[in-house]
């Protein structure tokens, strides 16, 4: 594929695809010119700070639990590097490349904003990191998400500096300074209010939201292809999916979960075939002819969700900021309580989607409720174990999806002796929800597989267009009814079909969606 085009920044906002390009494809970025302006104007109203005997906050103070303490002027780029230095305490595991990416990128924009105050070479050092492929590491924890990412951003900031450990554009870990000696860049000698602008700000929950919804919107999409499978096999009907049933409730993502159930249910020769009165079932299970319901519900979610990312990328996070009348003011919108709370609801909704989904899976393994497939799908019947245990994972997973919906966002905890006494615990809300959608693509795998083989097993009877080509691409990956065989390559391949788009594509192909 070609590589992705340049993203401008500090024209205008960012979009959530520029973030998602630059973070997970590695797209190059520029910086505007009239960025450039803003940020050198920002800076002679901090360098005529700078000089004023008054104490200014970040400019000629310590931070925090220490605002009040004045910093002699030959301190200050001590100060500024001690600030960065004791910040990068981060501990655990290293953070995905693709997230840091996304973090480095989103404090970029807020630089070239032109009201953090710091020089035009801190911009373009940052922006030539991008470029040059370096990804400073940054660990698990360390973040209470107010004063925004503290910890994450200030190991960003250390690797600017030439100090602490990156990954290179090989992904070996190499230190800083000699990463940035190969790639030309100059290590950076932060000088007043530098230090806080690099490391005040929600950038790292936002990052990971961006990525979330981007990926979500192929899940949930995902989700109705496979109950469709799930509805279908198990000689389910799609009436109740009518458009104008659904206009009784207008809820937005309900109809539009339904839209796609009808349209991956059309033509389908399996649903014709018990139509009609000789059909005794009055209606279908809940985890059946509910799921635009649920599916609907993130998706709605996601909608509000996204609303909020729009605007945190519009905004200037920053303390303090130099505002364009000239004043350098402090704030409080480095905390990060509108973007832990819609993390941690969608973490909601995720447990949500994969709860149902593992629910149709599990109708199908059943005798007792499958309408006339073998016991667990299984070749043999008492032989064989057929996906008896694949529904175990499914289980497992939503077992701890719903331990993972718990909300990080009310669990403030004090901190920098009772200065920061608030906290809003994103960075955390955001971790856990990118495991809750790992499990949500390995639960949905589940169903598909499942699907795939009921529909198999439904033989004469011929699955429809668009669920019979997702059938088709899963035997690509996956083998069909049989002896019982080693299931778990199976699962990874058809997560991995599920992650990449494959699955939706594949069924869009096939559908009038």
């Amino acid at each position: 594929m070609p590589d992705p085009s340049p993203v401008l920044v500090g024209a205008a906002t960012l979009t959530p695809a520029a973030v998602v390009a630059v973070a997970r494809d590695g797209a190059r970025v520029e910086i505007a010119p009239e960025a450039r302006a803003r940020v050198a104007a920002a800076r002679g109203v901090i360098d005529a700070m700078a000089a004023d005997p008054r104490p200014h906050y970040g400019v000629s103070t310590g931070f925090g639990a220490l605002a009040t303490t004045f910093i002699a002027p030959e301190r200050r780029r001590q100060l500024q590097a001690s600030l960065i230095r004791s910040h990068a305490a981060g501990t655990g595991p290293e953070v995905e490349t693709e997230v840091v990416r996304a973090l480095q990128l989103l404090r970029l924009q807020t630089l070239a904003s032109g009201h953090t105050g710091v020089r035009p070479e801190v911009v373009d050092a940052y922006a030539a990191m991008l470029n040059a492929g370096i990804t400073p590491i940054v660990r698990e924890y360390g973040s209470l998400g107010c004063s925004g990412d503290l910890a994450p951003l200030a190991h960003i900031a250390l690797a600017a500096m030439g100090e602490g450990e990156v990954r290179g554009a090989d992904g070996a870990v190499r230190p800083a300074a000699d990463a940035l000696a190969e790639g030309g860049i100059e290590p950076l000698v932060l000088v007043e209010k530098e230090g806080l602008a690099l490391i005040n700000g929600t950038d790292g929950m936002l990052g990971m939201l961006l990525l979330a919804l981007h990926d979500l919107d192929t899940l949930i999409t995902t989700a109705d292809l496979a109950a469709a499978m799930s509805i279908e096999s198990q000689l389910g009907t799609d009436a109740v999916f009518a458009a104008d049933l659904m206009a009784l409730r207008p809820q937005v993502g309900q109809a539009a979960s339904a839209a796609n159930l009808r349209a991956f249910l059309g033509s389908s020769p399996m649903v014709a075939s018990h139509k009609g009165p000789e059909d005794g079932r009055v209606q279908d299970a809940y985890s059946l002819r509910c799921s635009p319901q649920v599916h609907g519900a993130a998706r709605d979610t996601m909608a509000h969700a996204a609303s909020i990312a729009e605007r945190e990328l519009a905004s200037v996070v920053d303390n303090p900021v130099v505002t364009a009348d000239g004043r350098i003011e402090s704030n409080g919108n480095f905390h990060g309580a509108p973007v832990a709370a819609v993390l941690d609801f969608l973490a909601i909704s995720v447990a949500d989607v994969a709860s149902v989904s593992e629910r149709r899976t599990d109708r199908a393994l059943d005798p007792a409720r499958n309408h006339g497939l073998p016991p667990f799908l299984a070749h043999e019947v008492g032989v064989d174990s057929g996906l008896m245990i694949a529904q175990y994972a499914a289980a497992g997973i939503v077992s701890e999806l719903k331990r993972l919906a718990v909300p990080a966002s009310v669990d403030s905890i004090p901190s920098s002796a009772m200065q920061e006494d608030h906290v809003s615990m994103g960075w955390a809300a955001a971790r856990k929800l990118r495991r809750a959608i790992d499990g949500l693509a390995r639960v949905l795998a589940v169903e598909i597989i499942t699907g795939a083989r009921a529909l198999d097993l439904r033989a004469p009877l011929e699955a429809g267009p668009a669920t019979g080509a997702v059938r088709d691409l899963v035997r690509t990956v996956a083998a069909g009814p049989g002896p019982d065989h080693f299931l778990s390559p199976d699962m990874e391949a058809v997560t991995e079909l599920v992650r990449s788009g494959a699955v939706v594509r594949t069924a869009k192909e096939h559908a009038n969606v």
